[in-house]
């Protein structure tokens, strides 16, 4: 029996090993069974890298990535490692920008005229050589050839903002203005263009860009510069609107007819800030962010946002002096806040009083949510105190607000939402403010404070003091509730647990 059994083993396994690639083969016959529609989709999900590697798998799925819908090609997906190669930074970029201008070409030259429409076709590379050149008229020419839905150009550039000099910011505004010229037909089919680290010489090129992208959606500015005075934004198309850390002297969005978001950030080369609303009857949503410092203006809302209708409203501190001027309410301040029902007031700086928020309330009786993040962040900011002098940081970050009226009542908040809460005076206070006001509110959601480990190496953490035990937080809340009729729910939250719906705001 013992020999019978040692001869029936190897001829066992000799049946069984070709089970494993049957199944495999099996599989794969399952998979590609599947309708062109189902696969495309799948392919969808794929960067465009792994789509086109499915060529070789067969002669039918040779022809499904040039069915796809969507088309993403990206430098920085097609860059080869630098841990992998011993490429110089600038090979490395030429390698990259040719590979788009290589897959660009390659895709759009083997879609059928007459087939899908192109829903999506966006390019990012990097200004540098010929490629963008190259790519702009390759996506000029597919544009009268083909249906495409939505063309997208994002332009890097090769140094980071922080490594960008003046000259470096000259060089590619000049290489920007002639990838510009060359390419006028693509960029009149353009539906989104984000730049970066771009000085203009001349005021007009961004005038010369609103005029030519007639189809633009979506407009990004990050750090880019020009010599005018003024620059009047006129565009039928245009949706949403980001100018971040940039010199364009005064914009004025003087027809903006379908601008329904609108970021305008950091403007600390100027008194004041440097925007005004002209025609924007759909502008729903506002992000402002500024580092405020001794010689700057504080705004007032009531003439700053004079002539828009927000719904969405998003003020950031940057752990600074805080900006905004609290406004005693009247007509003006009530009717450009009336339609408010979201306010965000993110990184306000710590251990100042709360009570100026209060005038926001006061004045937008709609508001549903209210969003506070009260925080410093010493890896971002300026530590060193007479680094701080010597740059006009204001020593006092607060601003006075005499309290409203304790008849004062607000009636649409559901929701008071503060991150990096404590349990010092005057948080507590402002919550308890907060709850007295809103008659209606549903839930108060205080989350303890957002880690941060860079923070860790430029400053000791310090002990915080919020509820953790079950014990805890029953006595907090009694404190917070102590004499106020409220329906409120109030809920203890532990970071780095974040409700989905929370977790955008902390931006």
């Amino acid at each position: 029996m013992g020999i019978r059994s040692r001869r029936r083993r190897p001829a066992a396994r000799s049946v069984a090993e070709p089970a494993e690639p049957m199944e495999k083969d099996n599989q794969d016959d399952r998979i590609s069974s599947l309708p062109n529609d189902i696969l495309v989709n799948i392919l969808d999900r794929l960067k465009a890298r792994a789509a086109v590697k499915t060529k070789v798998l067969s002669r039918r799925w040779s022809q499904l990535p040039d069915m796809l819908p969507r088309l993403t090609i990206s430098a920085r997906d097609l860059r080869p490692s630098k841990t992998k190669t011993s490429m110089s930074n600038n090979e490395l970029f030429q390698r990259s920008n040719a590979a788009v201008v290589k897959a660009t070409e390659s895709v759009l030259a083997h879609r059928d005229l007459g087939g899908c429409t192109i829903d999506l076709l966006s390019t990012t590379f990097y200004l540098k050589d010929d490629a963008p050149i190259s790519i702009g008229r390759t996506v000029g020419n597919a544009m009268a050839t083909h249906k495409i839905e939505k063309v997208e150009f994002t332009v890097l550039t090769e140094k980071e903002r922080q490594e960008c000099t003046f000259d470096d910011m000259e060089k590619y505004g000049t290489r920007f203005v002639s990838f510009f010229n060359e390419c006028l037909n693509a960029f009149a089919g353009l539906t989104r263009l984000c730049l970066q680290n771009l000085t203009f010489r001349e005021s007009v090129i961004v005038s010369n860009i609103l005029v030519t992208c007639k189809q633009l959606k979506y407009l990004d500015f990050h750090y880019c510069r020009t010599e005018g005075l003024i620059l009047d934004v006129e565009h039928t198309q245009l949706s949403e609107l980001s100018i971040v850390n940039c010199r364009f002297g005064l914009i004025n969005l003087t027809m903006v007819p379908k601008l329904t978001r609108l970021v305008f950030e950091y403007w600390t080369a100027y008194k004041e800030p440097p925007l005004s609303f002209g025609y924007v009857p759909l502008l729903e949503v506002l992000s402002l962010a500024t580092v405020h410092l001794s010689w700057h203006k504080m705004v007032k809302l009531s003439t700053f946002l004079y002539g828009s209708s927000v719904r969405d409203l998003r003020l950031c501190f940057r752990f600074e002096k805080i900006w905004v001027q609290p406004e005693c309410l009247t007509k003006r301040l009530a009717s450009v806040l009336h339609q408010l029902r979201i306010v965000n007031l993110v990184d306000i700086p710590e251990g100042y009083d709360l009570t100026w928020t209060m005038f926001i309330l006061e004045a937008a009786p709609s508001v549903e949510e209210l969003y506070m993040k009260v925080m410093d962040h010493p890896c971002e900011m300026h530590m060193d105190k007479e680094k701080r002098r010597a740059n006009l940081f204001s020593e006092n970050k607060g601003v006075e607000w005499k309290p409203p009226a304790s008849h004062f009542k607000h009636h649409r908040l559901a929701k008071l939402i503060i991150f990096c809460f404590e349990s010092l005076d005057y948080m507590v206070n402002h919550v308890r403010c907060v709850m007295k006001a809103a008659v209606n509110l549903q839930d108060v959601y205080l989350y303890n404070r957002l880690a941060c480990n860079k923070c860790r190496n430029v400053m000791p953490p310090r002990l915080i003091k919020f509820p953790e035990t079950v014990m805890g937080r029953h006595l907090e809340g009694k404190r917070l509730t102590w004499g106020i009729e409220s329906p409120a729910t109030i809920h203890f939250q532990i970071t780095p647990v974040i409700r989905a719906e929370h977790r955008a705001r902390t931006l």
